[in-house]
């Protein structure tokens, strides 16, 4: 061979590997430019989910705080009923029923809430399975026959 070829070569040899070098910090590169672009999108998704979540709490205390209201106002008509109600007699003792059954209810609102309440519904329907599917077949029943009625 001579010189000249061998030099040729040997150019096309460093050229091949610059080449590939580049090729490699390129590569590289990407990687490090896709890798950066998940890591922001999966910081996205996690503030995304924590601002859901701050929302959905804030509704939940909102309807708790509603709920609450809704009990100071049944506890409020337990005592107008017992105040314009008649006192003695089997009236007075009906009133006095409502009144305390009003009382106990809106004091059952204050308390639990709306979050309260729902956990002792989950609660009634774990111990009483059958009897809540029943319910739920006759609301079912009663809203078809509603919603039918007025097509």
């Amino acid at each position: 061979m001579t010189q000249s070829t061998t030099e040729s070569r040997n150019k096309a040899h460093e050229q091949a590997g610059r080449a590939q070098d580049a090729a490699g910090r390129a590569v590289e590169a990407g990687k490090e430019a896709v890798g950066a672009v998940v890591d922001k999108a999966q910081q996205a998704a996690g503030d995304a989910v924590k601002a859901g979540q701050h929302a959905a709490q804030a509704v939940g205390n909102a309807a708790d705080a509603a709920t609450g209201q809704v009990g100071a106002g049944v506890q409020s008509l337990a005592q107008s009923v017992r105040q314009h109600g008649p006192e003695s007699g089997m009236l007075g003792q009906a009133t006095d029923t409502v009144a305390s059954t009003l009382e106990q209810s809106g004091r059952y609102l204050q308390e639990e809430g709306l979050t309260g309440m729902a956990d002792d519904l989950t609660n009634l329907i774990k111990r009483n399975p059958i009897p809540a599917l029943l319910v739920g077949i006759g609301i079912g029943f009663l809203l078809a026959r509603l919603t039918s009625s007025r097509s």
